[in-house]
Formats: structure tokens, C-alpha cells, sequence
């Protein structure tokens, strides 16, 4: 007779897992951008997936086309995967105070399987800081005065993050090459787009779309016997900048843009970017950094419309194909 509170082992034997052989040095992977400075990485963008809230998007990047090294089946690149859910605008309790204008709560949150690193369930200060940033972009373009003592939530998740560099190669910190911090500037950007397509899936009253959009400024390594300055390579600006295509970001700046009214409502930089035309260290300055930064932007709002366009006209024709068969049984009752 079997015990059966007791674990029994397996029948017959069994072998050991095996795992994928880490990458042993970042030399043994060329970093080199397939696509062209002025092109972003493809953008799927979708709203209306979770019928139990007012609204909500799904965003997903596509990883960079590098290829992986010989004798490796892992990507070398990370994708980026957002989810977004709009809850409200709902009343407020009675214990909260009247306020004439909606009152706006975003919260972006890490799944513990975003990273090569397991995250942890309690939230921590970088996505406290990008949560910060995305309310203060959202709060630029919402018509609060139409919903009065009312809130509405945004809740972002981000399901896969951009790495800092690339998979395998160490965890991305200052150690790893200096790339610490460049994937959250992607995520950002990301998470503006999709609150955004959400919040209009929502029907939220806003004064515009508003779009994220990332610019770096990156230097190539030059190949052994080039000839070039002493202060070495020319440092240039490309859109939507990949930490694994590139062997140094020296700086990135992502914005909150309105294509409409040519307004700016959300700016962060990280890095030296400079402040002449053409710093000691041949160096773009920032104006320019965040002219590209806009392009990259108005880039994303073409999927943002597009998306939104589609969204609208699969709920018109829906409600065309609901309403059409009630109106024929009353010409026949009749």
C-alpha cells in the first residue's frame, strides 16, 4: 500500500538540466546598428484588451535586428512590452476634499519577470521616478476642468524592459561598459505613447495625443589602423537609440510631445550632452539632442493615430451591425 503523504522519487532516472553557455567577453559580440539614424524600431500598438477597464493599450517594440554570436541560440537584444489600463474617471469618496479639476494617479510597475534580474513585488524608486514622469506628461494634455471631485487611474506594466546592454553580458551597471540607465529612457517613452492610446480608448477629454520619442547621442568605436583625432570618433545623434547597438551612448533625451500645438510637455535627459553647438569633445548640443528626440516622437504618433483610427472604426462598425437588425424587426412588426 503507497503512502500518500509521502513525495515518492521518479521511477526511472533522470539527468540534470542544462543551461546555455553565458556569453564569456563583450569582444566576442560586434555591436553595430542595422538601421539608419533617422529610423525607429517598428511599433505594435493595439487598445481595447481588457474589457474590465474604461480603457487600455498594449505597446510592444521590437528587439534590434543584431544578430545573435555563433553557438548561441539567445537574442543578444531585449524587446519592449507596456500594458496600460485606464480606470475612471470615477467620483471620489466623500473624505477626500472637493477638487474642481479630475485628479490623475499613475503607477508604472515592473513584473518580476521584466528582467534578467527578478524584480521584486514592492515598487521601488525607478519606477517611482518613471511614474512621476508619466503623470507629469499626462497632466499637460487632460481637460481636468470637465470632471470635477473625480480621479482616474493609470496603471502601467511593463511586462519585458529594454536592457541596459546586452543579454548576457553582465547586469548593465556602470561596470558593464557605462550603459547603466539608457534602457529606461526607451521604457519612458514607451509608457507615455501607451497611457496615451489607453486614455483615449478611455474617451478621456484631452487637448491633443500626446507621443513619446528618445534621441541619443552615441559614438562608434573606430576600427584598429583608422585614422581619426585625438579626441577620438565623432559623436552623432540617431532615434530611438538600442543599448546593444551601440558601444557608447554618451547621452539620451526623451520628450512629451503635442504634434497639434508644437508643444513640449514632458522633457528628461541623462548623460552629457553639452551646452555650446560643439562642445571640447566634438559633442551635439542639446537643442539639437531634443530636435531629434521631437522627430522620434512625431514617428510614434503616426502609429498612435493609426492605431486609434482602427480601434474607432472596429467599434462603429460593431455598433452599425448592432443597431441595422433592430430596425428591420420594427419595419416588420409594423
Amino acid at each position: 500500500m503507497t503512502d500518500r503523504r509521502r513525495v515518492n522519487p521518479p521511477a526511472g532516472p533522470t539527468a540534470g538540466p542544462i543551461y546555455a553557455t553565458p556569453f564569456q567577453a563583450q569582444s566576442t559580440i560586434a555591436l553595430h546598428r542595422t538601421r539608419g539614424q533617422d529610423e525607429i524600431r517598428k511599433i505594435f500598438l493595439k487598445t481595447g484588451l481588457t474589457p474590465s477597464a474604461s480603457g487600455s493599450a498594449y505597446f510592444e517594440l521590437e528587439p534590434s535586428a543584431s544578430p545573435a554570436p555563433a553557438g548561441h541560440f539567445l537574442s543578444v537584444c531585449s524587446s519592449l512590452k507596456l500594458t496600460c489600463t485606464v480606470h475612471g474617471p470615477r467620483p471620489l469618496p466623500r473624505s477626500v476634499p472637493f477638487s474642481p479639476h479630475l485628479l490623475l494617479s499613475a503607477n508604472v510597475k515592473f513584473a518580476p519577470f521584466a528582467s534578467r534580474q527578478r524584480r521584486g513585488y514592492i515598487r521601488d524608486v525607478t519606477e517611482r521616478d518613471l511614474a512621476v514622469h508619466v503623470e507629469t506628461a499626462l497632466r499637460g494634455v487632460l481637460i481636468s476642468e470637465r470632471w470635477p471631485k473625480s480621479g482616474v487611474d493609470v496603471i502601467i506594466t511593463v511586462l519585458e524592459e529594454e536592457e541596459d546592454g546586452p543579454q548576457g553580458l553582465g547586469n548593465g551597471s556602470q561596470q558593464d561598459g557605462g550603459l547603466a540607465g539608457w534602457g529606461m529612457m526607451s521604457v519612458l517613452s514607451g509608457c507615455i505613447t501607451v497611457a496615451s492610446a489607453a486614455i483615449a480608448d478611455a474617451g478621456i477629454d484631452c487637448v491633443d495625443l500626446v507621443s513619446g520619442g528618445v534621441a541619443g547621442i552615441v559614438r562608434q568605436p573606430q576600427p584598429p589602423g583608422a585614422v581619426g583625432s585625438s579626441d577620438g570618433p565623432p559623436a552623432y545623434i540617431v532615434l530611438d537609440p538600442c543599448p546593444s547597438d551601440h558601444a557608447e551612448i554618451l547621452a539620451v533625451c526623451v520628450v512629451g510631445y503635442l504634434r497639434s500645438r508644437d508643444e513640449i510637455i514632458e522633457l528628461w535627459t541623462r548623460g552629457d550632452i553639452g551646452g555650446s553647438s560643439v562642445g571640447d569633445i566634438g559633442l551635439p548640443n542639446l537643442e539639437a539632442a531634443v530636435d531629434r528626440a521631437v522627430d522620434a516622437a512625431y514617428l510614434s504618433r503616426l502609429v498612435l493615430e493609426a492605431a486609434l483610427k482602427e480601434a474607432t472604426e472596429f467599434k462603429l462598425s460593431n455598433s452599425a451591425a448592432i443597431v441595422t437588425p433592430s430596425k428591420t424587426k420594427r419595419k416588420g412588426s409594423t
